[in-house]
């Protein structure tokens, strides 16, 4: 875990920005001793935000398939897909 104090975003910007792009994890920054803000680089957070979508949506066929909601089948996804990418 990368922890560094506020003032380092201002004083050191571009190594902090080169740490979350190398490391592509997020650095944390303090404020008095205390957590306050976390930086890390486009990339890894827009991954981060990709994958926390696909887990809701996975999380909300779960329920479905939980409370006996029926989907669709192979087939029947197929030739929806057909459709819209001849529509397209």
């Amino acid at each position: 875990m990368n922890i560094r104090p506020s003032a380092a975003i201002r004083q050191n910007y571009n190594e902090i920005a080169e740490l979350c792009r190398k490391t592509q994890t997020p650095v944390y920054l303090t404020k008095n001793g205390e957590g306050d803000l976390v930086v890390m680089d486009i990339e890894s957070f827009t991954r981060r935000e990709r994958m926390l979508q696909l887990r809701e949506n996975l999380l909300a066929v779960e329920e479905d398939r939980a409370m006996g909601r029926r989907g669709c089948s192979i087939d029947e996804l197929e030739s929806y897909l057909d459709i819209v990418l001849k529509e397209g």
